[in-house]
């Protein structure tokens, strides 16, 4: 099966210009900037990569560990079970969280007409995930014309029906306002309020809140909130406790925490870990 990680042992290809409309690779223990085949094995803990893009489409499937991937415009993060689409020629970069376990569908720009035209999370079905599993033991260069083409082609049309995710960070273009997310991120637990930002960033609260309403599309406790949601799923990837995320990001308690949390996503995060 063509698993990304020691690319040593086989003769690798670059999906980019492999002549078939879609393929599938498998990944565990690698940085998702590099491509590469063959492996079984886990990698603990955080890699990252610059920023850069393929020919190709990338739809990935995320099945254990949690990727936060960053366009210009946007953070998205995709918890296991869920999918991202990255079309051909985005530039992006990857990070993940945890023990990495996924599967890349390459898929050429005339294939994928029927995908998303710019970068999003995805729901995944039963099927969907089966399928994308099914089609990485095939090898890059599958005879066209016969099963394997079919099977690409119901996997095209499942992914075409994937329903949006739920956790995209937007983020700010202005100047000013990225400077607050530097502060925000390297800061999680501050609990400044719109006066206390808007003062720091010398404008009137007012002001700070029509600006971040209109480069993000969210109020300013709301994209606030999808901002933990994102480093909270992070760090519990890694190991942290249900205590620990919320101390981190300034929580009186772990009740208040799980509140938010339910109420952003639709379950406490032991209850939403587990399922996915």
């Amino acid at each position: 099966m063509p698993v990304l990680s020691d690319t040593s042992s086989f003769d690798w290809e670059d999906p980019d210009f492999v002549p078939r409309p879609v393929i599938t690779l498998g990944a565990a223990g690698l940085d998702m900037a590099v491509t590469g085949k063959d492996a079984t094995h886990e990698i603990d803990g955080r890699k990252e990569a610059d920023f850069h893009h393929h020919r190709k489409g990338q739809f990935l499937l995320w099945m254990r560990g949690v990727l936060t991937c960053e366009v210009d415009g946007g953070f998205w993060l995709v918890p296991p079970g869920s999918a991202i689409w990255v079309p051909g020629g985005v530039q992006h970069r990857m990070e993940t969280a945890g023990t990495v376990e996924c599967y890349v569908v390459y898929v050429e720009t005339a294939a994928g007409e029927v995908l998303p035209r710019e970068c999003c999370t995805l729901t995944t079905t039963p099927l969907l995930r089966e399928l994308i599993i099914r089609s990485a033991a095939l090898p890059m260069r599958y005879e066209e014309g016969g099963m394997a083409s079919r099977m690409m082609t119901l996997l095209l049309d499942e992914m075409a029906l994937a329903q949006p995710g739920q956790v995209h960070l937007p983020l700010p273009t202005d100047k000013r306002l990225r400077k607050l997310v530097e502060w925000i991120m390297a800061s999680p637990s501050d609990p400044g309020s719109i006066d206390s930002w808007a003062q720091r960033m010398d404008m009137s609260p007012r002001t700070f809140s029509r600006l971040i309403a209109r480069q993000t599309g969210m109020s300013f406790g709301r994209w606030r909130r999808q901002l933990h949601i994102l480093l909270a799923l992070q760090w519990m990837a890694r190991g942290a406790t249900v205590q620990e995320v919320a101390d981190g990001l300034g929580y009186e308690n772990a009740s208040n925490f799980v509140v938010m949390f339910r109420k952003v996503l639709g379950a406490t995060p032991g209850r939403y870990l587990k399922s996915n």
